[in-house]
């Protein structure tokens, strides 16, 4: 269940981040409310995943989910760079987020 916790955490962090830029600075009040609501439920959901998962894997599968996920939405919503180095580079990042999950299932935190 932790796991679940920790995957919904980090899609409601790219949800607040994309939201950020929707606010205009917290002008905005429908985006302001969506993006502060989607804050305290992704940090609520953060805080349940962490129970049971250590707090740095935890921690570093939350931000790179929402690193990932704020880039490609990025390119999609706003038509950011879709360099292929930048594309490389997110690849990397996935690649550290599962082999977080990978190492911390081997160890027994599940």
């Amino acid at each position: 269940m932790a796991w679940g916790y920790l995957m919904i955490a980090g899609l409601l962090e790219c949800g607040w981040a994309i939201g950020l830029k929707y606010t205009e600075g917290f002008t905005k009040v429908v985006p302001s409310v969506l993006t502060v609501a989607a804050m305290g439920v992704s940090f609520w959901m953060l805080s349940l995943a962490m129970r049971s998962i250590p707090i740095g894997t935890a921690y570093a599968i939350w931000t790179g989910i929402g690193a990932v996920g704020v880039a490609i939405l990025g390119m999609i919503l706003f038509g950011e760079s879709r360099d292929i180095l930048r594309i490389l580079c997110l690849g990397l990042i996935v690649a550290g987020i599962v082999g977080l999950k990978l190492v911390s299932a081997s160890q027994g935190s599940a």
